[in-house]
C-alpha cells in the first residue's frame, strides 16, 4: 500500500512540460503561413515557436503590420489542420472597452496597467491581460469580455 501511495503522489506532482522549439519564419509549414496570411495578409512574419504538450501542437507566430504594430497568432493543429485559436496584440489601456476598465476598477485591486494585451479567442471572447509596473512576466489581472459583459477572472485564462 505504501509503494502505491508514493507512486500516486509522484504522479500528482508531475507537471505538464511544454517543449518549445524556435522556428525561423522561412521554415514555417506552408499550411501555417496560409492560415496566418488568410487572417492578416499584410503581416510580415518575424518569428515563431512550435509548442508541444499533452499530445497537442501549437505554433505561436509573431509579426508586424505595415503600421508597425505587432500581432501574434496562436494556432492549434487538430486532425492535421491548423486553426487560429487566439490573436494577441498590445493596446493602450484607454483603448480597452469601458466595461473592461470599469470591471478592473471595481475589483478592489489597485492596478494601473503599464502593458495591456488584448487576446481575441476564436469563440468571440476577448481576454485583457493587465500587467503592473515591475511585473512584466505574468498579468496582475485578467478581464474577460464577451457580448458587452466584462468580468475579472479569478483564475488564469488557459492561453
Amino acid at each position: 500500500m505504501v509503494p502505491l501511495l508514493i507512486s500516486v503522489l509522484a504522479l500528482a506532482q508531475t507537471s505538464v512540460e511544454t517543449k518549445i522549439t524556435p522556428v525561423a519564419a522561412k521554415d514555417l509549414p506552408a499550411a501555417v503561413v496560409a492560415v496566418v496570411k488568410g487572417a492578416a495578409p499584410a503581416m510580415t512574419i518575424k518569428e515563431a515557436e512550435l509548442k508541444e504538450r499533452e499530445n497537442r501542437r501549437y505554433f505561436d507566430v509573431e509579426g508586424v503590420m505595415p503600421d508597425g504594430s505587432e500581432i501574434e497568432f496562436d494556432l492549434l493543429e487538430k486532425d492535421g489542420a491548423w486553426t487560429i485559436v487566439e490573436t494577441q496584440r498590445d493596446i493602450a489601456w484607454s483603448d480597452a472597452p469601458k466595461a473592461v476598465r470599469d470591471a478592473a476598477a471595481a475589483s478592489g485591486k489597485a492596478i494601473t496597467p503599464v502593458r495591456v494585451i488584448e487576446s481575441k479567442q476564436n469563440d468571440g471572447m476577448v481576454i485583457y491581460e493587465l500587467f503592473a509596473a515591475g511585473k512584466p512576466k505574468d498579468p496582475s489581472m485578467e478581464v474577460s469580455f464577451k457580448d458587452g459583459q466584462a468580468k475579472v477572472l479569478s483564475e488564469v485564462w488557459p492561453h
